[in-house]
């Protein structure tokens, strides 16, 4: 076993601003896990690791002079009818339920030491990688969603997610 599985998200900034999205090929995610995850190069993402695995998430631009940071990572309970309904990749709203760490614990960035979600108002958006380790309590063979949360410049409409990617611990 890898003591580590990578993710990328790779954005297409500007696209995702124009279009007010990251569906329409603006957001492109994919590991280098040993084992074979499904949806590769897509929002669907579907991540095999394993129980003690560490998993580290990090954002690129397509164009490197608009910088995608991200913002937050939160995994949304099973029974969160009201995620599944909405639809994907908008710009996020207050008023949406998440529950951070359901299913691996808190994500954390390494670059300000702050657990996920964590931010203070003069906090600078500067999360390189976020990390966290694959909990012994996963079910094998279930997916659990995830919300990626990403950020692009400031202002209203800066702030963009999807609830399409996923960690699956491997089955035996």
């Amino acid at each position: 076993m890898k003591p580590q599985v990578n993710i990328i998200a790779v954005v297409d900034v500007i696209g995702a601003l124009s279009g007010s999205t990251l569906l329409n090929g603006n957001l492109c995610m994919m590991d280098d896990g040993e084992h074979n995850s499904a949806h590769q190069g897509t929002p669907d993402l579907c991540t095999v690791v394993q129980p003690g695995q560490v998993v580290s998430w990090t954002a690129l631009a397509v164009d490197l002079q608009t910088p995608v940071e991200i913002k937050n990572i939160s995994f949304v309970p099973a029974d969160d009818s009201h995620a599944r309904g909405r639809q994907q990749g908008q710009g996020q709203g207050h008023d949406q339920p998440h529950a951070q760490g359901q299913a691996q614990g808190q994500a954390q960035s390494q670059s300000n030491g702050h657990a996920a979600g964590e931010h203070s108002e003069g906090d600078k958006l500067d999360l390189d990688v976020w990390t966290g380790v694959v909990p012994n309590w996963l079910q094998p063979g279930v997916a659990y969603q995830y919300r990626l949360e990403l950020q692009m410049y400031e202002g209203a409409n800066s702030v963009m997610h999807v609830d399409t990617p996923a960690l699956m611990c491997r089955q035996h």
